[in-house]
């Protein structure tokens, strides 16, 4: 037990790559298993109970989102009883290796799926289209896809340029284009903000009957980070475990980002742009009577200002 707890407590801020995945090699043993999936991927197992929580993850994501470096898969489930598989890409694969494509066979061959009573597929961005992409493997899943895309395939979506070294990446053949692998699934859930326009996009290809759209506006390409800050996706994915997210409980839950300044000061910036002078003032009286917000009622006096300037003098108002 000491040494568990000596391995638990070990600092991995100023860890090599090498030492990191060691040390994942070590607490995955620990939590199930740790299997290596060819140069380029990972897989950790932990085995607790009939609700499985599969997520994708970068080594980077893991390791810059998290201060204890250890995939969020864990925080996911942890002390809920439910079991995790967390694949893991070392870098910006999209999960595109065969490597992974054989790991999921097997499993399938296995039966370890139908060992669980529920199967939850989740991702944010690359790890989002894998969540969708290999959800095939687990008819009657629930997958929460985060940003994804639906391909980078350039006779599809050649209008995605941000990512330029995967140009070449083969998106057709097997787990390839992830709208087609969710058709299975009992339900999907792909969350984007309809402002960004590339991300719309690939939202748009996934058109299923399945698919539910939750659109987040105002927060921009980090979702995953100011949901889980919000309290918000620990809340949705606890729903889709448990078989009871909708769209209109996601929206419940999302009433939080009333609260969360970084969200709100986004709604004021584009307020200010486009001089909505009275929803500024509006917005900025809800914000400065729940908190301390100084930006807010600086905001707030300048939008009156411009208000009062606006009106109409004495002089100018016709004369009977």
């Amino acid at each position: 037990m000491q040494e568990e707890l000596l391995t638990q407590k070990r600092d991995l801020a100023g860890a090599s790559f090498k030492d990191w995945l060691s040390h994942m090699d070590e607490l995955g043993e620990e939590r199930g298993y740790f299997e290596p999936l060819g140069k380029r991927h990972s897989a950790i197992l932990t085995d607790e109970g009939p609700t499985l929580i599969v997520t994708f993850e970068t080594v980077e994501g893991i390791r810059q989102g998290s201060d204890s470096h250890e995939p969020i898969g864990w925080d996911i489930v942890a002390e809920k009883g439910w079991s995790n598989l967390s694949i893991i890409a070392h870098d910006d694969t999209w999960f595109r290796d065969k490597a992974v494509y054989g790991y999921f066979d097997r499993l399938v061959d296995d039966g370890f799926f139908e060992d669980f009573d529920r199967v939850v597929f989740y991702g944010t961005g690359m790890c989002g289209y894998a969540a969708a992409a290999f959800s095939v493997v687990a008819p009657g899943a629930t997958v929460v896809a985060v940003q994804p895309q639906a391909t980078l395939a350039p006779e599809k979506a050649e209008w995605d340029t941000r990512f330029p070294d995967m140009r070449r990446t083969n998106f057709s053949d097997r787990y390839g284009y992830a709208p087609d692998m969710t058709e299975a699934a009992d339900q999907v859930f792909v969350l984007y903000d309809p402002l960004v326009t590339v991300d719309a996009m690939h939202a748009a290809l996934f058109d299923n009957s399945n698919v539910a759209k939750l659109r987040c506006r105002h927060l921009g390409a980090h979702i995953e980070a100011e949901l889980w800050t919000m309290g918000v996706l620990p809340d949705v994915i606890d729903k889709a475990a448990k078989g009871s997210l909708t769209q209109k409980s996601f929206f419940q839950a999302y009433r939080a980002r009333r609260d969360h300044l970084p969200y709100l000061r986004v709604l004021l910036t584009r307020m200010e742009k486009t001089r909505r002078h009275r929803m500024v003032e509006m917005l900025c009286n809800s914000v400065v009577a729940r908190m301390k917000a100084p930006r807010f009622r600086q905001a707030r006096d300048q939008a009156r200002q411009h208000i009062e300037k606006s009106r109409p003098s004495a002089e100018q108002l016709p004369q009977d």
